[in-house]
């Protein structure tokens, strides 16, 4: 009951205001996802103990907050914010440039696997470079970077992110462009993007400690 009064909110405000419920539902993913992946990193990063004391979990738990980085956070929300009205007007177009079904009449036709199959190309091709572009460029100058170390950004992380996303988002968008209504296309890829928008912290702060990689850690949030 209660997802539907949500869902029947969200879809008030997506109609009358689609640019702001966008902007604050992908600000919120993206903190989310960084939330998640400083977590991950945390854990991953100390040796657990089989019967830790108080004390240890005392001084566990005021040494997370004191290492916690909310500037990093924020970059995240700040970065699905403004990428919101881009998304809003992509999936615009994407809808209305390659319909999948044609009318005849009051009759709307069959399902055209071509649309969608240009759909997704195009999506690929074109929108998923440039929002990784967006990414890296993005938090390169908030991390307040110059230009020659946002480049040194792109040089270090940018393939590795476009290859391991052309693993992952053809099927989701194949299935988000046949399914999903206009409407619930961001939030739905935003869902499933929680774990890919991981994926896209830990390497953003793995390029930032070090020159490369550490491909082991990597890999286990790909697979």
């Amino acid at each position: 009951m209660a997802h539907r009064r949500f869902g029947a909110f969200y879809a008030r405000s997506f109609e009358r205001r689609p640019w702001l419920t966008l902007a604050i539902a992908n600000g919120t993913l993206g903190a989310l996802a960084d939330t998640l992946a400083q977590t991950l990193e945390k854990y991953n990063g100390k040796p657990a103990k089989q019967i830790p004391s108080k004390e240890d979990v005392t001084q566990k738990l005021e040494g997370t907050q004191s290492q916690w980085d909310f500037a990093r956070t924020s970059r995240f929300f700040a970065f699905g914010v403004g990428m919101a009205p881009l998304l809003a007007e992509w999936n615009k177009w994407i809808e209305h440039r390659f319909p999948l079904r044609s009318s005849v009449g009051a009759v709307a036709g069959k399902v055209s696997l071509t649309a969608l199959g240009k759909r997704v190309a195009v999506d690929q091709i074109a929108f998923a470079p440039f929002g990784l572009v967006c990414f890296v460029g993005a938090m390169g100058f908030m991390e307040g970077r110059s230009v020659q170390g946002v480049g040194q950004k792109f040089d270090e992380m940018y393939m590795s992110a476009l290859l391991a996303n052309w693993q992952v988002w053809p099927l989701v968008q194949t299935i988000n462009f046949r399914f999903m209504p206009l409407r619930y296309r961001v939030p739905f890829t935003g869902a499933i993007g929680i774990a890919w928008q991981v994926f896209l912290s830990i390497l953003n702060a793995s390029r930032n400690k070090v020159g490369t990689v550490e491909q082991g850690k990597i890999g286990r949030y790909l697979r």
